[in-house]
Protein backbone atom coordinates (compact mmCIF):
# COMPACT_ATOMS: atom_id res chain seq x y z
CA UNK A 1 0.00 0.00 0.00
CA UNK A 2 1.52 3.46 -1.08
CA UNK A 3 2.49 5.55 1.92
CA UNK A 4 0.31 8.35 0.91
CA UNK A 5 -3.02 6.13 1.57
CA UNK A 6 -1.99 4.86 5.09
CA UNK A 7 -3.91 6.53 7.38
CA UNK A 8 -1.78 8.08 10.33
CA UNK A 9 -2.87 6.67 13.55
CA UNK A 10 -2.02 9.91 15.17
CA UNK A 11 -4.77 11.96 13.49
CA UNK A 12 -7.70 9.50 13.78
CA UNK A 13 -10.10 10.01 16.57
CA UNK A 14 -11.60 6.45 17.67
CA UNK A 15 -14.57 6.51 15.76
CA UNK A 16 -12.69 7.30 12.68
CA UNK A 17 -9.52 4.39 13.58
CA UNK A 18 -12.68 2.00 14.44
CA UNK A 19 -13.80 2.76 10.60
CA UNK A 20 -9.93 2.32 9.06
CA UNK A 21 -10.26 -0.88 10.48
CA UNK A 22 -13.28 -2.25 9.70
CA UNK A 23 -12.87 -1.27 6.27
CA UNK A 24 -9.38 -3.53 6.47
CA UNK A 25 -11.55 -6.82 7.84
CA UNK A 26 -10.65 -6.19 11.72
CA UNK A 27 -12.93 -5.55 14.51
CA UNK A 28 -13.66 -2.10 15.46
CA UNK A 29 -13.30 -2.55 19.65
CA UNK A 30 -9.43 -3.21 18.66
CA UNK A 31 -9.40 0.51 18.46
CA UNK A 32 -9.44 1.03 22.05
CA UNK A 33 -6.57 -1.63 23.02
CA UNK A 34 -4.52 0.76 20.22
CA UNK A 35 -5.73 4.05 21.90
CA UNK A 36 -4.84 2.66 25.17
CA UNK A 37 -1.07 1.58 23.94
CA UNK A 38 -0.69 4.38 22.59
CA UNK A 39 -1.91 6.90 25.01
CA UNK A 40 -1.61 5.82 28.33
CA UNK A 41 1.59 3.07 27.91
CA UNK A 42 3.47 5.02 25.00
CA UNK A 43 3.91 2.62 22.71
CA UNK A 44 4.14 3.32 19.13
CA UNK A 45 5.09 -0.24 17.95
CA UNK A 46 3.10 -1.98 16.81
CA UNK A 47 5.00 -5.59 17.58
CA UNK A 48 4.75 -4.41 20.83
CA UNK A 49 0.83 -4.49 21.55
CA UNK A 50 0.93 -7.95 22.72
CA UNK A 51 -2.97 -8.32 23.11
CA UNK A 52 -3.25 -7.97 19.67
CA UNK A 53 -3.66 -10.69 17.36
CA UNK A 54 -0.26 -10.83 15.29
CA UNK A 55 -2.11 -10.94 12.05
CA UNK A 56 -3.35 -7.01 13.56
CA UNK A 57 -0.06 -5.87 14.47
CA UNK A 58 1.43 -7.08 10.69
CA UNK A 59 -1.85 -4.79 9.11
CA UNK A 60 -1.05 -2.06 11.97
CA UNK A 61 2.55 -2.10 10.30
CA UNK A 62 1.69 -2.28 6.67
CA UNK A 63 -1.43 -0.54 6.30
CA UNK A 64 -0.95 2.37 9.01
CA UNK A 65 1.47 4.77 10.36
CA UNK A 66 1.90 7.03 13.65
CA UNK A 67 3.86 9.58 13.24
CA UNK A 68 5.72 10.96 16.75
CA UNK A 69 7.52 14.63 17.39
CA UNK A 70 11.07 14.06 17.62
CA UNK A 71 12.66 15.52 21.30
CA UNK A 72 15.21 18.12 19.86
CA UNK A 73 15.99 19.76 22.98
CA UNK A 74 15.35 19.84 26.91
CA UNK A 75 16.15 22.33 29.67
CA UNK A 76 15.69 23.22 32.62
CA UNK A 77 15.35 25.85 34.73
CA UNK A 78 16.25 26.54 37.90
CA UNK A 79 12.72 26.96 39.56
CA UNK A 80 12.16 23.34 37.88
CA UNK A 81 10.30 24.67 34.64
CA UNK A 82 11.08 22.47 31.75
CA UNK A 83 11.43 23.71 28.10
CA UNK A 84 11.00 21.20 25.56
CA UNK A 85 12.02 22.10 22.02
CA UNK A 86 9.73 19.00 19.57
CA UNK A 87 10.51 18.44 15.56
CA UNK A 88 8.05 17.33 13.24
CA UNK A 89 8.31 15.72 9.82
CA UNK A 90 8.86 18.70 7.79
CA UNK A 91 11.61 19.68 10.19
CA UNK A 92 9.56 22.67 11.52
CA UNK A 93 10.15 22.87 16.01
CA UNK A 94 7.99 24.19 18.51
CA UNK A 95 8.64 24.48 22.37
CA UNK A 96 6.33 23.30 24.85
CA UNK A 97 6.91 23.48 28.23
CA UNK A 98 6.42 21.57 31.65
CA UNK A 99 5.09 23.54 34.88
CA UNK A 100 5.60 21.64 38.33
CA UNK A 101 3.70 22.29 41.29
CA UNK A 102 1.30 25.15 39.71
CA UNK A 103 -0.52 23.71 42.21
CA UNK A 104 -1.36 21.06 39.67
CA UNK A 105 1.34 19.54 36.97
CA UNK A 106 0.92 21.59 33.86
CA UNK A 107 1.55 21.01 30.35
CA UNK A 108 1.74 24.25 28.18
CA UNK A 109 1.18 23.32 24.51
CA UNK A 110 1.50 25.34 20.86
CA UNK A 111 -1.15 25.20 18.36
CA UNK A 112 0.79 26.64 15.67
CA UNK A 113 4.44 27.44 14.72
CA UNK A 114 4.67 31.02 15.03
CA UNK A 115 1.38 33.17 15.21
CA UNK A 116 -0.26 35.75 13.05
CA UNK A 117 -2.03 37.94 15.95
CA UNK A 118 1.55 39.96 16.53
CA UNK A 119 0.89 41.25 19.99
CA UNK A 120 3.69 43.70 21.09
CA UNK A 121 4.32 41.99 23.81
CA UNK A 122 4.67 38.47 22.96
CA UNK A 123 7.93 37.01 20.78
CA UNK A 124 5.81 34.49 19.34
CA UNK A 125 3.75 37.20 17.35
CA UNK A 126 7.07 38.08 16.04
CA UNK A 127 7.75 34.91 14.38
CA UNK A 128 4.77 35.41 12.13
CA UNK A 129 2.85 32.40 11.12
CA UNK A 130 4.47 29.80 10.13
CA UNK A 131 1.69 27.38 10.04
CA UNK A 132 -1.26 25.59 12.03
CA UNK A 133 -0.44 22.23 13.70
CA UNK A 134 -2.36 19.15 13.25
CA UNK A 135 -4.49 17.89 16.06
CA UNK A 136 -1.68 15.13 16.22
CA UNK A 137 0.90 17.38 16.57
CA UNK A 138 -0.87 19.15 19.03
CA UNK A 139 -1.61 15.87 21.17
CA UNK A 140 1.91 14.67 19.97
CA UNK A 141 3.14 16.83 22.27
CA UNK A 142 1.23 15.63 25.24
CA UNK A 143 2.66 12.21 24.01
CA UNK A 144 6.02 13.52 24.23
CA UNK A 145 5.86 14.92 27.68
CA UNK A 146 4.24 12.18 29.64
CA UNK A 147 6.70 9.88 28.70
CA UNK A 148 9.51 12.44 29.02
CA UNK A 149 8.37 13.32 32.81
CA UNK A 150 7.19 9.78 33.59
CA UNK A 151 3.31 11.48 33.85
CA UNK A 152 1.12 8.99 32.53
CA UNK A 153 0.02 7.86 34.99
CA UNK A 154 -0.22 10.79 36.80
CA UNK A 155 -2.56 13.54 37.00
CA UNK A 156 -1.71 16.68 34.64
CA UNK A 157 -3.45 20.39 33.24
CA UNK A 158 -2.83 21.29 30.01
CA UNK A 159 -3.30 25.49 28.63
CA UNK A 160 -3.02 25.54 25.47
CA UNK A 161 -0.59 28.76 26.01
CA UNK A 162 2.17 27.83 23.78
CA UNK A 163 2.95 29.06 20.46
CA UNK A 164 0.41 30.50 18.52
CA UNK A 165 -3.64 31.28 18.96
CA UNK A 166 -6.03 28.30 19.42
CA UNK A 167 -8.80 29.49 17.69
CA UNK A 168 -7.25 30.38 14.46
CA UNK A 169 -6.20 26.58 13.87
CA UNK A 170 -10.18 25.86 15.12
CA UNK A 171 -11.12 22.79 13.86
CA UNK A 172 -7.30 21.07 14.51
CA UNK A 173 -7.17 22.39 18.54
CA UNK A 174 -10.73 21.27 18.79
CA UNK A 175 -9.86 17.53 17.68
CA UNK A 176 -7.15 17.56 19.65
CA UNK A 177 -9.15 18.46 22.54
CA UNK A 178 -11.68 15.02 21.78
CA UNK A 179 -8.83 13.21 21.40
CA UNK A 180 -7.24 14.15 24.57
CA UNK A 181 -11.16 13.59 26.36
CA UNK A 182 -11.20 10.20 25.11
CA UNK A 183 -11.45 7.47 28.02
CA UNK A 184 -9.77 4.86 25.97
CA UNK A 185 -6.62 7.15 26.24
CA UNK A 186 -5.48 10.00 28.42
CA UNK A 187 -9.43 10.29 29.47
CA UNK A 188 -8.28 13.87 30.57
CA UNK A 189 -11.37 15.62 31.17
CA UNK A 190 -12.17 18.98 29.85
CA UNK A 191 -12.00 20.43 33.19
CA UNK A 192 -8.45 20.32 32.85
CA UNK A 193 -7.46 22.15 29.90
CA UNK A 194 -7.65 25.85 30.02
CA UNK A 195 -7.68 27.50 26.11
CA UNK A 196 -6.39 31.17 25.81
CA UNK A 197 -7.30 33.52 23.31
CA UNK A 198 -7.23 36.87 22.14
CA UNK A 199 -10.80 36.66 21.02
CA UNK A 200 -11.70 36.02 17.89
CA UNK A 201 -15.28 36.07 17.90
CA UNK A 202 -16.41 33.84 15.46
CA UNK A 203 -14.62 30.90 16.94
CA UNK A 204 -15.58 32.30 20.19
CA UNK A 205 -19.40 31.86 19.15
CA UNK A 206 -18.90 28.33 18.00
CA UNK A 207 -16.91 27.25 20.92
CA UNK A 208 -19.54 28.54 23.09
CA UNK A 209 -22.04 25.33 21.45
CA UNK A 210 -18.57 22.84 21.44
CA UNK A 211 -19.77 19.50 23.54
CA UNK A 212 -15.94 19.00 24.79
CA UNK A 213 -16.11 22.60 26.82
CA UNK A 214 -12.43 23.61 28.12
CA UNK A 215 -11.82 26.48 30.51
CA UNK A 216 -11.44 29.95 28.92
CA UNK A 217 -8.97 32.52 29.38
CA UNK A 218 -9.16 35.71 27.09
CA UNK A 219 -6.52 37.77 26.82
CA UNK A 220 -7.75 41.04 27.13
CA UNK A 221 -4.41 43.13 28.43
CA UNK A 222 -6.24 46.65 28.27
CA UNK A 223 -9.34 48.14 30.03
CA UNK A 224 -9.68 50.54 26.66
CA UNK A 225 -10.28 50.27 22.57
CA UNK A 226 -6.68 53.27 22.19
CA UNK A 227 -4.96 50.74 24.63
CA UNK A 228 -5.54 47.87 23.57
CA UNK A 229 -5.55 48.23 19.69
CA UNK A 230 -1.66 49.43 20.23
CA UNK A 231 -1.10 46.21 21.84
CA UNK A 232 -3.07 43.25 20.19
CA UNK A 233 -3.61 44.45 16.16
CA UNK A 234 -6.62 42.04 16.36
CA UNK A 235 -8.68 44.72 18.51
CA UNK A 236 -8.78 46.68 15.35
CA UNK A 237 -11.41 43.74 14.14
CA UNK A 238 -12.84 42.72 17.30
CA UNK A 239 -12.97 45.51 20.13
CA UNK A 240 -13.28 45.32 23.91
CA UNK A 241 -16.93 45.98 24.33
CA UNK A 242 -17.42 43.02 21.52
CA UNK A 243 -15.11 41.12 23.44
CA UNK A 244 -16.69 41.15 27.10
CA UNK A 245 -20.15 40.79 25.19
CA UNK A 246 -19.23 37.68 24.11
CA UNK A 247 -18.17 36.28 27.60
CA UNK A 248 -21.37 37.52 28.99
CA UNK A 249 -23.37 35.30 26.69
CA UNK A 250 -20.87 32.43 27.09
CA UNK A 251 -22.23 29.29 28.85
CA UNK A 252 -20.37 28.80 32.02
CA UNK A 253 -21.01 25.39 33.79
CA UNK A 254 -21.17 25.19 37.27
CA UNK A 255 -18.06 26.72 39.11
CA UNK A 256 -16.45 27.65 35.62
CA UNK A 257 -15.21 31.56 35.09
CA UNK A 258 -13.62 32.94 32.51
CA UNK A 259 -10.39 33.92 32.83
CA UNK A 260 -9.19 37.76 31.55
CA UNK A 261 -5.70 37.65 31.55
CA UNK A 262 -3.36 40.45 31.98
CA UNK A 263 -0.02 41.11 30.93
CA UNK A 264 1.21 44.44 32.82
CA UNK A 265 3.47 46.68 31.18
CA UNK A 266 5.20 49.04 32.98
CA UNK A 267 3.69 52.97 32.27
CA UNK A 268 1.70 51.27 29.47
CA UNK A 269 -1.70 49.39 31.19
CA UNK A 270 -0.64 49.46 34.80
CA UNK A 271 -2.18 52.52 36.59
CA UNK A 272 -4.64 53.02 39.08
CA UNK A 273 -6.81 54.46 36.85
CA UNK A 274 -6.15 51.37 34.44
CA UNK A 275 -7.47 48.96 37.26
CA UNK A 276 -10.28 51.08 38.16
CA UNK A 277 -11.47 51.09 34.37
CA UNK A 278 -10.54 47.14 34.04
CA UNK A 279 -12.70 46.34 37.20
CA UNK A 280 -15.84 48.65 36.00
CA UNK A 281 -15.27 46.61 32.80
CA UNK A 282 -15.22 43.18 33.98
CA UNK A 283 -18.22 43.55 36.77
CA UNK A 284 -20.75 41.37 36.30
CA UNK A 285 -18.57 38.91 34.39
CA UNK A 286 -18.52 35.43 35.98
CA UNK A 287 -14.53 36.27 36.17
CA UNK A 288 -11.14 36.11 37.55
CA UNK A 289 -8.77 38.32 36.65
CA UNK A 290 -4.93 36.48 36.35
CA UNK A 291 -2.30 39.73 36.46
CA UNK A 292 0.73 38.70 34.12
CA UNK A 293 3.82 41.24 34.96
CA UNK A 294 5.71 40.74 31.94
CA UNK A 295 8.44 38.69 31.28
CA UNK A 296 10.82 41.00 29.79
CA UNK A 297 12.92 39.77 26.99
CA UNK A 298 15.18 41.52 24.65
CA UNK A 299 12.71 41.82 21.04
CA UNK A 300 10.20 43.04 23.11
CA UNK A 301 9.94 47.03 23.52
CA UNK A 302 8.54 46.99 27.06
CA UNK A 303 9.36 46.84 30.76
CA UNK A 304 8.04 44.89 34.00
CA UNK A 305 6.24 47.17 36.38
CA UNK A 306 7.60 47.56 40.13
CA UNK A 307 6.30 45.20 42.27
CA UNK A 308 4.89 48.25 44.24
CA UNK A 309 2.93 49.09 41.00
CA UNK A 310 1.87 45.36 40.60
CA UNK A 311 0.53 44.68 43.80
CA UNK A 312 -1.17 47.95 44.03
CA UNK A 313 -3.05 47.52 40.39
CA UNK A 314 -4.26 44.43 41.95
CA UNK A 315 -5.21 45.61 45.19
CA UNK A 316 -7.51 47.87 43.53
CA UNK A 317 -9.02 45.26 41.34
CA UNK A 318 -9.61 43.15 44.59
CA UNK A 319 -10.60 46.22 46.71
CA UNK A 320 -13.48 46.33 44.06
CA UNK A 321 -14.91 43.08 44.49
CA UNK A 322 -12.84 41.50 41.33
CA UNK A 323 -11.07 37.81 41.94
CA UNK A 324 -7.69 38.91 41.33
CA UNK A 325 -4.63 36.91 41.20
CA UNK A 326 -1.20 37.76 40.28
CA UNK A 327 0.64 35.16 37.67
CA UNK A 328 4.23 34.05 39.44
CA UNK A 329 6.93 33.64 36.39
CA UNK A 330 8.15 30.62 36.10
CA UNK A 331 11.20 29.68 33.86
CA UNK A 332 12.07 33.00 32.82
CA UNK A 333 15.77 31.94 32.75
CA UNK A 334 15.48 29.86 30.13
CA UNK A 335 12.52 31.96 28.87
CA UNK A 336 10.29 29.47 28.79
CA UNK A 337 7.95 32.24 30.68
CA UNK A 338 4.30 33.72 29.32
CA UNK A 339 5.33 35.52 25.98
CA UNK A 340 8.94 34.25 25.38
CA UNK A 341 8.55 30.91 23.28
CA UNK A 342 10.07 31.69 20.04
CA UNK A 343 11.61 29.21 17.57
CA UNK A 344 13.24 30.26 13.97
CA UNK A 345 11.36 29.79 11.02
CA UNK A 346 9.88 32.00 8.26
CA UNK A 347 8.69 35.41 8.99
CA UNK A 348 6.00 36.93 7.71
CA UNK A 349 4.98 41.18 8.84
CA UNK A 350 2.40 41.68 10.73
CA UNK A 351 0.22 43.22 8.47
CA UNK A 352 0.67 40.15 6.06
CA UNK A 353 -0.13 38.08 9.19
CA UNK A 354 -3.48 39.67 9.79
CA UNK A 355 -4.62 40.12 6.62
CA UNK A 356 -5.10 36.29 6.42
CA UNK A 357 -7.62 36.70 9.59
CA UNK A 358 -9.12 40.55 8.90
Amino acid sequence: MAMAARPDIAELERPALEAALDARGHARFHAGQIFRWIYRRGVTDPDAMTDLSRDLRAALASDFRLTTLALAHRERSVDGTEKFLLRFDDGRTVESVFIPDTPAMTFCISTQVGCAMACAFCLTGKMGLVRNLTAGEIVGQVRVLAGALDMRDAAFNIVLMGMGEPLHNYDETMKALRLLADDKGFNLPPRRVTLSTVGLLPALERLAAEPVMPNLAISLHAPTDAQRGALVPINKKYNVADIIAACRRFPLQKRRRITFEYVLLAGVNDSPEDARRLAKLVAGVKSKVNVIPLNAAPGIPFERPSDQAIDRFAAILAERGINVSVRKSRGRDIRAACGQLIVEGARKSPAQQLAVIM
